[in-house]
């Protein structure tokens, strides 16, 4: 069965009407037969038919045991990060999402629970920062906002040889071009708000583990903590995936035509796309990967706040704000924006300038899109003779 197949009949007929969307169960409770004696369902924080469909459609796309559907991608992050206790370790990539990192940071290490950035992209990092504290290895890849490509099966290796769990946001890729899981991860987290949702119009995240085990427990970690997606969200998500083999086709396809545009731009000092055979990982990202996601990066030669904030303020098409994943491309400053909470000497470091701007690239025409980018460039060099600093009056 071919993936886009599978992704769409993963999707269940309903049992009981033969509707062929799934119903929303818009109830918080459950009439019982006698105490303790239900239909499967007591009470909607614990179990919801229209979200447990979700999250079996989710278990069966990332080749997992147990799905989970929760209210955000920072509660299904949070949720993960509770399975630790005070004196673990988490060894995190280094360019990661803002979000996680304010979590990581703010929330986290005041219980006592540690957080070690490396540079993913060299196995041999991850080996050498493991301590005997490391409980938890925390993947993006590709990462946000630089685009970064981590080797799944070679720090799964790792994770398995010094008895941790690495758990990989799958969020960019989603798994209609990469299954972490398949190349040897235990936990995959998703921002179902990006590509699964799709259409910028709902807040869901979600958690599949490998194994059983180790899903109930996020499970119960999920029905203590009350972190739990509503039903008509969980719908949406499901409409979402419906689609999801062939939005993401014609992101990908928009995305390597945009990065290749940029790429050959004098405005412009680094293109990050995995798609990109100057990309310092596309043989990883091509070996572990189906396609290389509708998320593209650069940075500017005249690498300054302000530059930046020029460009992102000029497009037409492309729209500024946070978020990514949509039918309509979006764009942004994550200095300013989705990696404010990481300090500028942190955020630097791990490839993130201030020039660098994040393109979202939607479904419209890829030839508007082009054009929106050079009548921008156009625009600012007539604007500002310092802002292509490479270009001569």
């Amino acid at each position: 069965m071919s993936n886009a197949t599978q992704l769409i009949h993963s999707i269940p007929v309903d049992p009981l009407t033969g509707a062929i969307s799934v119903p929303i169960y818009q109830t918080s409770t459950y009439v019982q037969e006698a105490p303790g004696v239900n239909k499967g369902y007591d009470y909607a924080r614990s179990n919801n038919p229209t979200r447990g469909t979700l999250e079996s459609i989710i278990a069966q796309l990332e080749k997992g045991s147990v799905g989970i559907a929760f209210g955000s991608g920072l509660a299904a992050i949070d949720a993960v990060v509770k399975l630790l206790k005070s004196g673990d370790e988490i060894l995190a990539v280094d360019d990661i999402y803002g979000g996680a990192f304010r979590l990581f940071t703010h929330i986290y290490e005041k219980f006592g629970i540690t957080v070690n950035y490396v540079d993913t992209t060299n196995a041999e990092n991850v080996f050498n920062a493991i301590t005997q504290n490391t409980k938890l290895i925390w993947l993006e890849t590709p990462t946000n906002p630089t685009l970064k490509v981590s080797d799944i099966e070679a720090i799964a290796k790792i994770a398995k040889a010094h008895s941790c769990l690495l758990c990989v946001d799958n969020t960019f890729a989603s798994p209609a071009l990469q299954q972490p899981l398949s190349l040897g991860a235990d936990i995959v987290v998703h921002s179902a708000t990006k590509y699964l949702g799709g259409h910028s119009d709902l807040i869901a995240g979600l958690v599949v583990a490998k194994e059983k085990e180790l899903g109930e427990k996020i499970k119960f970690i999920q029905n203590a903590s009350g972190a739990i997606l509503a039903p008509f969200d969980s719908w949406l998500v499901i409409r979402g995936i419906e689609t999801l083999h062939l939005r993401v086709q014609q992101h990908c396809r928009n995305a390597q035509a945009v990065a290749e545009f940029l790429e050959t731009h004098p405005a412009v000092d680094k293109v990050f796309y995995p798609g990109l055979k100057t990309h310092l990982k596309h043989g990883i990202a091509k070996k572990q990967s189906k396609g290389f996601g509708g998320i593209v990066s650069f940075t500017l030669k005249n690498d300054t706040e302000e530059a930046a904030t020029a460009f992102v303020s000029n497009t037409k098409y492309f729209k500024l704000a946070e978020s990514l994943g949509g039918v309509k491309s979006l764009l942004c400053h994550p200095a300013q924006m989705t990696h404010k909470s990481i300090p500028s000497e942190k955020r630097k470091a791990a490839g993130v300038a201030d020039s660098l701007i994040r393109l979202s690239v939607g479904l419209e025409e890829v030839e508007d899109l082009v054009a929106d980018l050079e009548q921008t460039f156009a625009k600012l060099k007539e604007a500002s003779k310092d802002f292509v600093t490479s270009i001569s009056a």
